[in-house]
């Protein structure tokens, strides 16, 4: 008779470490040290994509950045970037209060500290409606948030939102 060993997650690890293996862990298994963390995306705008400046939809593509600490937290110098490189950097000072969150759309608009939002200034969608991987810096290049999504796998109800942290 074979006896069974059954390992507990800390110990696989530890072992595999023992042996000098390491394993690749999915992109949001890590939870950043931040204050600052991805809450959503649109990342698909409702209707028809249309990335004209004048009457098209990307400002109804947004990312939504919640504030879960105890300060406030200046945006200025954090960086979001898709898995092809796109990159926004919020270049004002823009100040979220614990709990408040600010959204960051697609297209041309007037930021506003007040009604929490920033816009990248660009028509072109950031996000791709298949499948994309959000990275959120912080100033000094660390990173903040890291998510990525399947419209398949992430997006069960196909409205073109999925929620990481609530």
């Amino acid at each position: 008779m074979r006896t069974r060993r059954i390992l507990t997650a800390a110990a696989a690890t530890a072992a595999a470490t023992g042996l000098g293996l390491t394993a690749a862990a999915p992109v949001q298994a890590a939870e950043y040290s931040s204050a600052l963390k991805i809450k959503g995306i649109q990342y698909d705008a409702p209707g028809r994509d249309s990335n004209k400046c004048s009457g098209g939809n990307t400002a109804s593509e947004y990312l939504t950045i919640k504030n879960y600490s105890r300060s406030n937290v200046n945006l200025k110098g954090y960086v979001v970037k898709d898995a092809a490189g796109n990159t926004y950097t919020f270049k004002s000072n823009h100040t979220l209060e614990p709990g408040d969150q600010v959204s960051l759309r697609g297209g041309r608009g007037t930021d506003s500290d007040a009604k929490n939002v920033a816009y990248r200034q660009n028509c072109n969608f950031m996000w791709n409606n298949d499948k994309d991987t959000i990275y959120l810096y912080k100033p000094g290049g660390s990173r903040a948030d890291v998510h990525s999504y399947t419209q398949k796998a992430n997006d069960r109800d196909g409205n073109g939102y999925i929620t990481y942290h609530g």
